[in-house]
């Protein structure tokens, strides 16, 4: 059936009793906040808690920050989970000691403060993290097949730090650490996925909405991402609101005017289902 937007979070908030909400996509677009999230989150609030679930590659500090320079207000959300958060967690807990890494200096954060160190040669390393491309705006994943093999042929396990295939930066789609993750496994590699839509994050995303709301049962995932926010919902049992002005808005119509009948296609050619569609989160 076509998915008629909503008109916007008030109209849905009163069956929920928390909100996991993504952050890239939803609350910005890597270059600035979109008008009337962050509010919509504010009055969220109310009704129960927000969490903020980002495939970011990084702890949720650095995220927190970001939204800062953004001009999203803390009180906008009540605790941030990131994937980052979630691989250093799992890294700490294995012991592991040397990591091989692929990704910005900016996603290096992601092993301070243990007693981690990134290695320069993999032969040195017990696993290897990719957390993205070491520069997106002009590689694609085709561009470490080189280096994805050498790892593969070491039999190195690969930490994905953020399964995101592609992220909208400024409205131009950029790769990202999701990529190269399936490249890898194409290669015969063994990847380790923990950001959406792979339970480990919502399981650490649970825990902060019942630190909150100990009682809430009525969650609702809020994202724009097909493979990760709404399969993750889908797989979870959360309803989804799903965004569709956001990586997927040019296959849905034209931005800001999503076409229902598509949106139903796409949401069915994927064999998923989204409770509720809405052009951008506002309240």
């Amino acid at each position: 059936m076509p998915h008629e937007p909503i008109t916007g979070l008030s109209a849905i908030a009163a069956g929920y009793d928390a909100l996991l909400c993504d952050v890239w996509g939803v609350l910005h677009n890597g270059v600035r906040a979109h008008e009337g999230a962050a509010e919509a989150l504010s009055r969220f609030r109310t009704h129960g808690p927000v969490i903020l679930i980002t495939n970011a590659p990084r702890p949720s500090g650095p995220v927190v920050e970001q939204l800062d320079s953004f001009g999203i207000p803390r009180e906008a959300y009540d605790a941030i989970v990131s994937s980052g958060d979630v691989v250093r967690a799992w890294l700490v807990g294995e012991g592991v000691r040397r990591v091989y890494h692929i990704g910005m200096e900016r996603d290096l954060p992601l092993y301070e403060g243990t007693d981690i160190v990134v290695v320069d040669a993999p032969e040195e390393a017990e696993l290897a993290v990719i957390a993205g491309p070491r520069d997106d705006m002009r590689e694609s994943a085709e561009d470490y097949r080189d280096e994805l093999s050498r790892l593969v042929a070491l039999g190195l396990r690969l930490a994905c730090a953020n399964p995101d295939i592609v992220v909208e930066r400024g409205g131009v789609l950029l790769p990202c650490a999701g990529a190269l993750g399936l490249l890898a496994e194409e290669l015969g590699g063994t990847v380790l996925q923990f950001g959406k839509p792979h339970a480990p994050i919502y399981e650490k995303a649970l825990g902060e909405v019942r630190k909150r709301a100990p009682e809430a049962r009525r969650a609702l995932v809020v994202g724009d991402g097909l493979p990760t926010d709404i399969t993750g919902a889908n797989r979870h049992g959360f309803d989804a609101l799903f965004i569709t002005d956001g990586i997927h808005a040019e296959e849905v119509g034209v931005r800001g005017a999503p076409d229902p009948v598509r949106v139903a296609a796409l949401l069915e050619a994927r064999a998923l289902m989204a409770r509720h569609v809405a052009t951008r989160l506002v309240w």
